[in-house]
């Protein structure tokens, strides 16, 4: 490795397994000196294990690296003040911050439960603001830093996932909340939306769920081979490690996509079309919106759902 971070420390969450694992221990081999956080709970949020997060130390110890071992969890404020204050108090200082912890429960909205959506929020959305909130304090004492927010592209509509996809796309929001908050003081906050096969993209019951939705029609046969046939997760470092380091001290509140060979650029949401009153206090009747939305706003509209009339409907 360069050694690309040498002399940098940070916080890294969900960093036990998976796609947190491998961007901490790409990290740490390019010289940085990282907290591995992991409570070591189930895909569902339940449970806990230190064993995840003292493996990854473990591990980059082995490699000749520095790392401590956080066993809490981001949904705690003020656990995650904690898991902030650790790394200042075990490496000095405070250059990067990586959210990747997010937990998984999937249902359609109808089946949903209160629960499943408040926990799913709660890890990523909520966890994600927790770490920045503390983060962005001692960051912009030092007026130096780097936040990097793991998110997915469920952000922009999903099936099955109406709670990850919303916390997801509140996360994109969050990002670009900060990188304009905190740009002026030297810091920089980013979301990287990755495509990797985990213990949480590509369990059995994920697999059965996509093949429900192609054979449902939801899913082309291209969108199913492309999630079955999902890459591993050690493709999505390099993109970490790059806007973690002084070369992307530029780039702020983007999110940028990588997978194996392939790396891309969101566009930012902007709008793209406008029509207006000829008096320009003028209101819209909902007869001119009915005449002219579908000709102008909407011209070359596709439903991304339309209703299928050979269904039955739901017993009221």
């Amino acid at each position: 490795m360069a050694e690309k971070l040498k002399g940098k420390s940070g916080v890294i969450t969900g960093a036990g397994r998976g796609i947190g694992r491998e961007i901490t221990l790409a990290m740490a081999a390019e010289g940085a000196n990282v907290v591995v956080v992991d409570p070591g709970v189930a895909r569902d949020g339940l449970g806990s294990d230190v064993a995840p997060a003292d493996e990854v130390v473990a591990e980059i110890k082995k490699r000749g690296g520095t790392a401590v071992a956080n066993y809490s969890s981001v949904v705690d404020f003020k656990a995650a003040e904690s898991i902030i204050k650790g790394c200042v108090d075990n490496f000095g200082h405070l250059d990067f911050l990586v959210n990747c912890a997010g937990i998984l429960r999937e249902r359609m909205i109808f089946n949903m439960s209160e629960e499943d959506w408040d926990a799913v929020i709660a890890v990523h959305l909520k966890g994600s603001f927790n770490c920045c909130r503390h983060a962005c304090i001692i960051m912009r004492e030092q007026r130096y830093g780097r936040i990097i927010n793991l998110v997915s592209d469920a952000w922009r509509g999903t099936v099955g996932q109406s709670n990850y996809g919303s916390a997801k796309g509140g996360i994109v929001s969050l990002t670009r909340a900060i990188a304009r908050e905190m740009g002026r003081y030297g810091v920089t906050c980013n979301a990287v939306c990755p495509i990797a096969a985990t213990r949480m993209t590509m369990t059995e019951e994920v697999k059965a769920g996509m093949k429900k939705r192609l054979e449902a029609g939801l899913i082309t046969k291209e969108q199913y081979e492309a999630m079955i046939n999902m890459p591993g997760p050690e493709y999505v470092s390099p993109m970490v490690i790059y806007l973690v380091s002084d070369a992307a001290a530029n780039i702020n509140g983007q999110v940028l996509h990588i997978e194996r060979g392939r790396a891309a650029i969101y566009s930012e949401p902007v709008e793209v079309r406008a029509i207006y009153k000829a008096e320009a206090a003028g209101m819209w009747s909902v007869d001119e919106l009915e005449e002219f939305v579908p000709k102008t706003l909407l011209m070359g509209y596709v439903n991304p759902a339309p209703a299928r009339p050979e269904e039955k409907k739901p017993a009221s």
